[in-house]
């Protein structure tokens, strides 16, 4: 392992990078550099989104098979985390584009929307963790590889770090895939748009704020673990 340690984060977007980078700031006790592997500028035919999170395990599982982080493109890497909003568990391959319909059959990719009742959240992180891994393929993720699986998105973390304990918002918060929009419409002086600059204003207080997000949002704390255990 290098000095500095080296992550590499394939993930929906750039809000959820700096969540993301916040939450690993809080959890680990040295110097890090987070690269975000996807979305990546130079290659733009993947696009954004969950739908580019899969197309990433797609292309990484037609030039690898074996374990994820020995694949040669990703040596340099201590760590690799794959995120995936939890809300993504009630999609349909549809939302991709009519030919991610047809790809998900002739790849034998699980089937979404995979979401069950909630609470607990625990089944349908289950459920989408079965479906991500079959965009894998024959790929598999190995001991320094990690998932990122917040519910029902990044922006519930964000929430549980800015607002009181009791407010309405953070009520079944990781069972409600609104928790982010409305975020953004709360009374003015309260809300916080979806935005990258928007969320680096305040993502020194979900690092501050951490262990208290770990009390709301029992994905955070999985998370947490997963990265202690692929260290």
């Amino acid at each position: 392992m290098s000095e500095l340690l080296q992550i590499g984060l394939v993930a929906e977007g750039h809000t959820d990078f700096v969540i993301i980078e916040a939450a690993s700031s809080a959890i680990l006790d040295c110097s890090f550099v987070l690269t975000l592997l996807q979305p990546e500028p130079t290659q733009p035919t993947l696009g954004g989104g969950w739908s580019g999170v899969l197309k990433w395990c797609h292309e990484t599982s037609k030039r690898h098979s074996g374990v994820l982080e020995n694949d040669p493109t990703l040596a340099t890497y201590d760590l690799l985390i794959i995120h995936l909003d939890v809300d993504v568990s009630g999609f349909d391959y549809s939302r991709c584009g009519h030919g991610f319909v047809l790809l998900a059959r002739e790849q034998g990719w699980e089937a979404l929307p995979c979401n069950l009742p909630c609470p607990p959240v625990c089944d349908s992180v289950n459920a989408l963790t079965v479906v991500l891994e079959s965009w894998l393929g024959t790929v598999t993720i190995g001991p320094h590889s990690v998932l990122c699986l917040p519910a029902q998105s990044t922006g519930t973390w964000l929430a549980a770090s800015v607002l009181s304990a009791d407010h309405q918002l953070l009520q079944n918060a990781q069972c409600d895939p609104t928790v982010e929009d409305r975020l953004a419409q709360l009374p003015k002086g309260q809300r916080i748009k979806k935005s990258k600059r928007e969320y680096q204003r305040f993502a020194q207080q979900v690092t501050e704020k951490w262990a208290v997000v770990k009390t709301k949002c029992s994905q955070a704390e999985a998370f947490e673990n997963g990265i202690r255990a692929a260290l």
